[in-house]
C-alpha cells in the first residue's frame, strides 16, 4: 500500500473550484486507487486535505504519468496559492459514508 495526505490552499474564494475539480479526479474510478478522500477545513474553506491511498507506489506514478492526471494538476495549479504540503500516510482501513 502506498499513500499520502496533501493540504492545499486555494486562492482566496477559490475552494469550491479546487473541491469540484477534486471530486471529479480520475483517481477515484481507478482501480488501484483505494482511497480518496476530499475535505475542507471548517476554520478555513480555502484550505483543502485530499488523502489518497494506492494498492502500490508504483500504480500511483504509473496513474501520475497519465494525461488525465497530468490535465487535473494543471487545472488546480491556477486555482492554488503557496506549496502543498504532503505526509505519507499508509491506509489500513476505516469507514467513509457521505
Amino acid at each position: 500500500m502506498h499513500g499520502f495526505r496533501a493540504t492545499m490552499t486555494a486562492r482566496p474564494g477559490l475552494g469550491d473550484e479546487v473541491v469540484a475539480l477534486l471530486l471529479a479526479a480520475p483517481s477515484l474510478p481507478h482501480p488501484d486507487c483505494v482511497v480518496f478522500l476530499v475535505g475542507r477545513s471548517a476554520a478555513d474553506p480555502d484550505i483543502v486535505h485530499v488523502t489518497e491511498g494506492w494498492t502500490s507506489r508504483e500504480a500511483h506514478a504509473e496513474f501520475f504519468a497519465t494525461e488525465p492526471a497530468q490535465t487535473l494538476v494543471a487545472g488546480l495549479q491556477p486555482l492554488l496559492t503557496g506549496e502543498s504540503a504532503y505526509s505519507d500516510e499508509i491506509p489500513v482501513g476505516g469507514k467513509a459514508a457521505f
